[in-house]
């Protein structure tokens, strides 16, 4: 059983930034893929950014260029900063180990002037 806790979210003015954080704890992070995710109200719950066990990394196009993921095996962390914020990246931002049931209960990002 995986335990996962998002932290980092709030409201921030467009062009903004924000670090999300999320805290793995109960399994072996450093086998898994992690993705960063979220969903606005209304909408299905998107992929914005993936990173490999070996640290290769992907992102949806609507983030590129603005988003990052990173990943920190020893401490058991995956992080996502997040620039050049806009008001549609508003959601609640999770993260999840790819291919496994597991979720955390997720942290709110609004972007709003």
């Amino acid at each position: 059983q995986v335990h996962l806790v998002e932290s980092g979210g709030g409201l921030v003015q467009p062009g903004g930034s924000l670090r999300l954080s999320c805290a793995a704890s109960g399994g072996m992070f450093s086998f898994y893929d992690m993705g960063w995710y979220r969903q606005a109200p209304g909408k299905q719950r998107e992929l914005v950014a993936h990173i490999t066990t070996g640290g290769r990394t992907n992102y949806a196009d609507s983030v590129k260029g603005r988003f990052s993921i990173s990943r920190d095996n020893a401490k058991n962390t995956a992080d996502l900063q997040m620039n050049s914020l806009k008001p549609e990246d508003t959601a609640v931002y999770y993260c999840h180990p790819l291919y496994t049931d597991y979720w955390g209960q997720g942290t709110q990002v609004t972007v709003s002037s």
